[in-house]
């Protein structure tokens, strides 16, 4: 009973206050987040009222299962986005931007945070600042792609972006991984070859693969069925069996073989938009039965922002800076890669903004990082603080850039009641 209630509660929550959000201009995300923090472990939560939303962060741990599927039917959402028909036309570019300014948002942070080190030294390792740096270059693909969908953004901006935050947590995994074997390396005086190079290579190409070979299976199978409803439940059965091989892990010859259920579900909706002929529809019939764990989803991911990092002085000053710094080498990361790569004006001026957006992979490197001890307490705490920030301003951040961009019309979403009501005016008045 406590399970169902706290759900329905987050559901609700989340549902009335985006109905605010909308009286006030804002994206339901920034809704939803804001409605788990109100239920949270640090406001009605705290209150211990069984049921009455979450009251600690140990009982939100037992719901993430709901986060893992609900991260799989995001990044399967996103790989239906890398269509060749598309592709062909902006392939190249998406494919130099994401690399580049992933890049080039990890080396500013670094050089910024490693400058913050040497001011501050006892209260901030050089280890800390080299793993944030990595886990700077991840966005929140779930919030970018929520915004999209709200607003039914459509153009050049709108589509670089989606293949470009995809890639761009292929690449901020690469470089995460690459940097916590440094900074693992800094505090064993161990430096391994393994763990900073060949992991990483390898948990992206077994990712891939394993979402290739599932693609495949899983347009196999659903062709043995006619039936919408049917063709959707296999499409929740494939994405749910997907998500649970990616949580294998294991040793073999003294490599860590690992899988990203990110790269592994969007490699399953690359394939299956590509070789199945009726994609795009069974893709919206999907959206529609998503909405509901989509939302709790972010309900759960705000309920989850520890608010007690605010009290620690020096976390929030570091945040600050990593914050500012990060933006930084989003926007000019995008831009510069953007004008090597050709492309249009506008993804030049509004790409950048749109990458601020920060949450649930940054916070799977954070938790990955706290193995490291003091040092991933630090770097986990300030992932919390900016994410906090971020969730917060960056899904309003990218609706704003989409809008200057021309590719949301402020106008566009109408409820189904009004168009229903303009329709039957229409025929009473023919």
């Amino acid at each position: 009973m406590q399970i169902l209630m706290c759900l329905s509660i987050a559901l609700f929550a989340g549902l009335m206050l985006s109905r605010l959000a909308k009286k006030l201009n804002l994206p339901a995300v920034t809704a939803y987040l804001i409605a788990g923090v109100l239920i949270g472990p640090f406001f009605i939560g705290s209150l211990g009222i069984p049921g009455l939303g979450f009251n600690s962060l140990e009982q939100l741990e037992s719901f993430s299962i709901i986060s893992d599927v609900a991260l799989g039917f995001i990044a399967f959402a996103i790989g239906n986005e890398f269509r060749l028909n598309q592709l062909k036309h902006i392939g190249k570019q998406a494919t130099i931007i994401g690399i580049i300014q992933a890049v080039f948002t990890t080396l500013v942070v670094d050089v910024a945070l490693v400058c913050v080190h040497f001011i501050v030294p006892e209260q901030f390792p050089l280890p800390a600042a080299i793993i944030l740096g990595a886990v700077a270059s991840a966005t929140a693909p779930a919030a970018t792609l929520m915004v999209v969908k709200q607003y039914k953004a459509k153009g050049t901006v709108t589509s670089t972006l989606l293949p470009v935050v995809a890639l761009d947590d292929a690449v901020g995994l690469v470089l995460f991984a690459v940097s916590f074997g440094i900074a693992k390396a800094f505090l064993t005086n161990h430096i391994s070859i393994i763990s900073i190079i060949v992991e990483p290579i390898v948990e992206v190409i077994l990712s891939l693969a394993l979402g290739m070979v599932m693609g495949i299976l899983f347009t196999m199978f659903e062709q043995f069925f006619h039936s919408r409803s049917k063709r959707l439940a296999m499409t929740v059965a494939f994405v749910f069996i997907t998500c649970a091989i990616s949580m294998i892990s294991f040793n073999f010859f003294g490599v860590h073989i690992a899988f990203s259920s990110l790269l592994s579900c969007m490699m399953l909706g690359t394939v299956f938009c590509n070789i199945c002929d009726f994609s795009a529809e069974l893709m919206d019939r999907l959206d529609r039965w998503t909405a509901p764990i989509t939302i709790l989803f972010f309900v759960l991911s705000g309920a989850e922002l520890n608010l007690s990092v605010l009290s620690n002085i020096i976390i929030v000053a570091i945040g600050i800076v990593y914050i500012a710094f990060r933006c930084f080498g989003k926007y000019f990361g995008a831009r510069i890669s953007a004008t090597i790569s050709h492309a249009d004006s506008n993804v030049k001026k509004y790409l950048g903004i749109t990458l601020f957006p920060q949450a649930g992979v940054a916070l799977g490197m954070a938790i990955q990082a706290t193995s490291l001890g003091d040092v991933g307490t630090i770097v986990a705490n300030i992932t919390l603080f900016s994410v906090l920030v971020y969730e917060l301003f960056g899904p309003y951040l990218t609706k704003m850039a989409l809008t200057k961009a021309g590719e949301i019309d402020p106008q566009g979403k109408v409820s189904n009641r009004i168009r229903h009501h303009k329709k039957g005016t229409h025929t009473n008045q023919i």
